[in-house]
């Protein structure tokens, strides 16, 4: 710069000062309102808009710092509609555009503040003010609910009406995130009905449409909520309130017990009634997925009566009409289950809705008989099994689940036993009596003809039974009591003739002898068995009443006059 220049560039720097301009680092009175947002949040889903009403917290300064207003010291934030004229125009121009925890800087000029009058003992005339502001809240008359679906089931197949009752978590803030009350806190849900005033207006509307299991965030705008009058401490006048809501379970005073068939045999030929005996496995869990009580982990089905109130009279309804093998999932209202009070023991919240997915093992009555089913029959059956025959025959035995518990076929040889002689279960007894050899039968045996309530070893207790018999073969058999039988009168002199060697004694080798010869001539039978030497030394036992290895002719008597004698004594 050429030294005129210079030399002007002071010369009018002088002038100015001597006619009272501003020196440089000086720039005079504000025309408008310095903002400095020194704080913006990350989320702004709204900006303070003319009109709106709004709630903040601020302290009050001069220049020098001095406060001469804090709405900290008063312990309430302010609230009032900002851009309308209700506010120095200053602090209505600073506030607008702000969002919820946003701070600002503002720097009011006394024209834009209070003036050349200033307030009383409070802010003296021509006062520049310094406000720090943070804004808490904005809302508008013409706000609406505001619902955002957090996360929701894929499976849905109701959702919340009015007069529903729901149990729900929620966390609750105010619209700057302090938080002011959770049901998390308390450890319980909350409960109550929707749509009856009990709960404020925007809550009994942010939960209607909800599924069970949904998580809502809803915002609710003041009038829909505590309004001028806030609610105690925690939540002041106007303020919107933040709820993030976790629907556990809902229903309704006038539900019934809900159905749905998971599976269901393709045959059912009966389906159980009241007065059944049913076993089955299950789970139960709440609406939200939580587990309170399972027959698996105990490995042991769940038997019971069904529609005799034995269980919870949901249940009792639930199983009404089921198949065997069916698996259905059973929805029980409160008041069908364990009520108000819940159930402490499984870990039931009261009003807890109840989800049982159940697997039904088996049922009968007890009035049921055996349930024969023959598969083949060979023509020409003439003669069939009875009371006091023996039997040879091979058996699957299982449940009715499928369940495979015992079998013949795992032996070297089919089954033996004498029919009518306790020596099998009183069913499988029944389906073995009018059998032909080489017919196959199946048979369902109820537990009252099978092992019972206690069971046996490898048969749980209470169990149907399915067997699938093939009578191998069969002998006819003697009456009950009786080892040996003629088919004729016996001979005149039986002791003589059994006396082979003649020396007044029958020792048990002549015996055997003598009655394998008259089995041989077709002249008598043994009672079958698959151990006839075995038969032969019982009878010899019985014939020798001293044990003395030898049968006198005192001792010596058949079976019939034996039965005589004892009717004659009992004259």
């Amino acid at each position: 710069m050429a030294a005129g220049s210079r030399c002007l560039l002071l010369l009018l720097l002088l002038l100015l000062s001597v006619l009272g301009a501003p020196a440089l680092g000086d720039p005079g009175p504000l025309e408008d309102v310095v903002i400095d947002r020194y704080y913006i949040p990350k989320i702004c889903l709204r900006e303070a808009q003319m009109g709106d009403f709004i709630r903040y917290h601020y302290n009050g300064t001069f220049k020098d710092g001095k406060k001469f207003d804090s709405s900290y010291d008063r312990g309430a934030t302010v609230a009032g509609v900002v851009g309308v004229g209700r506010l120095i125009t200053g602090m209505d121009r600073g506030l607008q555009g702000m969002c919820v925890n946003e701070r600002r800087h503002l720097i009011v000029p006394p024209h834009l503040g209070y003036g050349s009058i200033g307030v009383a003992g409070l802010i003296p005339p021509d006062a520049t003010l310094y406000f720090d502001v943070v804004m808490l809240d904005i809302w508008n008359k013409n706000d609406k609910l505001q619902i955002t679906t957090l996360s929701k089931p894929k499976r849905c197949n109701r959702t919340v009406e009015n007069s529903d009752f729901v149990r729900y978590h929620y966390n609750g803030t105010l619209l700057d995130g302090t938080p002011f009350d959770s049901s998390y806190s308390k450890g319980s849900t909350y409960d109550t009905y929707v749509g009856t005033g009990w709960l404020i207006k925007g809550m009994d509307q942010g939960l209607l449409g909800m599924c069970a299991g949904e998580k809502r965030s809803i915002i609710i705008p003041p009038f829909l909520a505590y309004g001028e009058k806030g609610y105690g401490t925690a939540i002041p006048p106007q303020a919107s309130l933040v709820f993030s809501v976790l629907l556990v379970d809902f229903h309704n005073p006038k539900d019934g017990v809900f159905l749905e068939h998971l599976e269901v045999p393709e045959s059912c030929k009966r389906r159980a009634v009241t007065g059944d005996f049913v076993r089955y496995h299950y789970n139960g869990t709440l609406m939200d997925g939580s587990l309170f009580d399972s027959s698996y982990s105990r490995n042991q089905t769940y038997n019971t009566y069904i529609g005799k109130g034995y269980i919870i009279p949901g249940m009792d309804q639930g199983l009404q009409g089921v198949c065997m093998g069916e698996q259905r999932r059973v929805v029980i209202p409160p008041h069908l289950a364990y009520g108000e009070n819940g159930a402490g023991k499984y870990k039931i919240p009261g009003s807890a809705v109840l989800i049982f997915d159940v697997h039904v093992i088996d049922f009968h009555n007890p009035a049921d008989p055996v349930e024969i089913e023959t598969v083949f029959r060979p023509e020409g059956c003439n003669v069939t099994t009875r009371n006091r025959d023996f039997v040879r025959y091979h058996y699957n035995c299982s449940l009715l689940d499928g369940t495979r518990l015992f079998s013949s076929h795992d032996y070297e040889k089919p089954q033996e036993v004498t029919l009518g002689a306790n020596k099998v279960i009183e069913g499988l007894n029944s389906g073995l009596l009018d059998m032909c050899a080489g017919e196959r039968r199946v048979l369902i045996v109820p537990p009252h003809l099978g092992h019972g309530e206690n069971g046996a070893r490898g048969v749980p207790g209470s169990a149907v039974l399915r067997f699938e018999v093939e009578l191998i073969s069969m002998e006819e058999g003697v009456p009950e009591g009786y080892l040996f039988i003629w088919h004729g009168e016996p001979p005149a002199s039986l002791y003589e003739q059994m006396d082979l060697n003649k020396d007044g004694g029958i020792p048990a080798d002549e015996f055997s002898t003598f009655i394998k010869t008259q089995v041989a001539e077709g002249k008598g039978r043994l009672m079958p068995s698959s151990d006839p030497e075995k038969v032969i030394a019982d009878m010899f036992q019985n014939q020798d009443r001293n044990q003395d290895g030898k049968i006198t002719p005192d001792e010596l008597k058949l079976k019939s006059d034996e039965d005589q004698e004892k009717i004659h004594e009992e004259l």
